[in-house]
């Protein structure tokens, strides 16, 4: 299948590693471009001059307000359009939810969760723009904003309490903003990950006793018996990104190997 990614743009955040990095590599091999964002200096270098000469790296911190502002200007400088993004963010600290302090709550408030609502906000005003360049025009469906979620928006992680807390709240956010931009052809999706093998699931493993017996464990709840691979995640993010998915808005899709035990 032809995605119709040829010659797009996205911003990816959070791309240096994981999950992001993953989806940015899938955009790149259907012919889109990337811009993607870390907070590390020689890591969002390294990561671009891997990817290639369709991407281009941004130093940011998705809890800096000029953040959005910085990462737009960039698409356009650098490529000339837009047509939408995936907002990913690192994991909150875990602990259990009396042990979490306000610190850490805040801390996590401002990147999880406002830092991503004033990447959308900003991402819609400028995909919806009169006259703002690819992505305002098109069919429906052209333009789209993506959050990376969790499956914590539906059921409770055991030691993620922050996480818990914020990313149902995020869900929330993103299904109302598809219900208010889809009058005007911008799509807005999640994507629900649970336990893809990356550096950050490998930590939360390592948080127990026995990783491995604790790995073994969680293998064995998992319908497919196994952990995902960030290429899957960047496969399905990839698509749900794409004009393949047009007429699909406001869905939290769960990439999980059938986890979720509910519909």
């Amino acid at each position: 299948m032809d995605l119709g990614l040829k010659d797009r743009v996205y911003i990816v955040t959070g791309a240096t590693r994981g999950l992001g990095n993953a989806t940015a590599r899938e955009l790149l091999a259907d012919g889109a471009k990337v811009v993607i964002t870390g907070r590390d200096e020689q890591r969002v270098a390294e990561a671009a001059e891997e990817l290639g000469p369709d991407a281009v790296g941004v130093v940011a911190d998705n809890s800096d307000p000029a953040t959005p502002d910085r990462l737009i200007s960039a698409a356009y400088e650098r490529f000339g359009a837009l047509h939408g993004l995936l907002i990913s963010v690192g994991g909150p600290a875990p602990g259990a939810a009396t042990d979490n302090t306000d610190e850490q709550w805040t801390s996590a408030f401002e990147s999880v969760f406002l830092g991503a609502v004033r990447l959308a906000r900003a991402a819609a005003a400028r995909l919806g723009a009169p006259g703002a360049g690819a992505g305002a025009e098109g069919p429906d469906g052209d333009a789209v904003i993506a959050f990376v979620l969790s499956g914590s928006v539906h059921e409770p992680i055991r030691g993620l309490a922050v996480s818990n807390g914020l990313r149902p709240g995020l869900a929330g956010f993103a299904k109302t903003l598809a219900n208010e931009l889809g009058p005007r052809g911008i799509r807005v999706v999640g994507l629900l990950p649970a336990r893809i093998d990356t550096a950050r699931v490998r930590e939360l493993d390592g948080l127990a006793a026995d990783p491995v017996a604790a790995r073994a464990a969680m293998e064995a709840s998992i319908p497919m018996r196994r952990y995902g691979t960030p290429q899957e995640f960047g496969r399905t993010a990839a698509f749900l990104m794409s004009p393949a998915a047009s007429y699909l808005t406001g869905v939290m899709l769960p990439v999980d190997g059938g986890a979720r035990h509910g519909f």
